[in-house]
């Protein structure tokens, strides 16, 4: 190099405030000239310096956004809870697609078995969907991003009602597309909804004393139990969980199991910590 910049110019371009063309022509020298490189750097403020790389360590090291969660950030939605949203396992595009082929399956047997008989079948399979999701949700056996939800600055039973909503919204709204879909669709196709939620609210409750794993599956089992017990009482009427004393008992326990999940509330964060292990 047979020149160097002026004192003065490296001062404003260490500062920022170098215009073109003079920026232009130190960025350009500084690429080759180790020199004035060196009279950069003992410019700069050493605390300043280091902040500005853990800033671009930070930015190189973040994860991309997907889609789900950037659709959420623009809804409003705040950042960490969009990441925990996100990073559910259960809201990702492969648990909803083999929900929606186990609901097509389902409702395409309804149509090749007996047409104009109720769909007991969906019936019975409908409300066991959102129970998985839900189980799938949370706790260290289930969720591969559990560490990051424990270190989260969230309440343990905030964090479980905000999964659980995105869960139950997802899959709810699944269930009732295939509703639909029946060859007779009506209220009497919509006998899964009570049910449904009378398992997620008795779950979630149960969870605080049985954990994260053990609650929904005795849950479930329970639910497949009463099936084949009303199932085999009942000829030619719907099973007891979908009649009118049959939903009403679902819609009791629903309530029932929400005012002792809401009073358990606080115990959740002891419980998502070592409940599932």
């Amino acid at each position: 190099m047979t020149w160097h910049l002026a004192e003065e110019d490296v001062k404003a371009y260490g500062r920022g405030e170098l215009t073109a063309p003079a920026l232009w022509s130190a960025d350009t020298h500084l690429t080759h000239c180790a020199e004035c490189r060196a009279r950069l750097a003992a410019l700069a403020d050493p605390v300043a310096l280091d902040a500005g790389w853990e800033r671009l360590d930070a930015e190189l090291d973040a994860p991309r956004r997907g889609f789900f969660e950037t659709a959420l950030l623009r809804a409003g939605v705040p950042d960490h809870t969009a990441r925990l949203l996100a990073a559910t396992p259960v809201l990702r595009l492969s648990w909803l697609g083999a929900v929606a082929g186990v609901l097509l399956l389902t409702v395409l047997a309804t149509y090749a078995i007996r047409p104009g008989d109720q769909p007991t079948l969906f019936l019975a399979l409908a409300p066991l969907l959102p129970l998985a999701g839900v189980a799938l949700s949370y706790g260290p056996a289930l969720d591969p991003t559990y560490e990051m939800a424990v270190v989260s600055p969230v309440h343990g039973f905030r964090l479980l009602m905000i999964r659980t909503t995105a869960v139950l919204g997802a899959v709810l709204g699944l269930d009732l597309l295939a509703t639909l879909a029946l060859p007779s669709p009506g209220l009497a196709a919509l006998a899964w909804l009570l049910p449904s939620l009378a398992l997620t609210t008795t779950t979630l409750a149960l969870t605080t004393r049985l954990g994260p794993t053990l609650a929904p599956a005795l849950t479930g089992g329970a639910w497949l139990t009463l099936l084949a017990l009303t199932h085999q009482t009942t000829t030619g009427t719907a099973p007891a969980p979908f009649t009118a004393p049959g939903q009403g008992a679902a819609a009791a326990i629903a309530v029932l199991a929400g005012a002792l999940l809401f009073r358990s509330r606080d115990r959740f964060d002891r419980a998502l910590g070592g409940g599932g292990r």
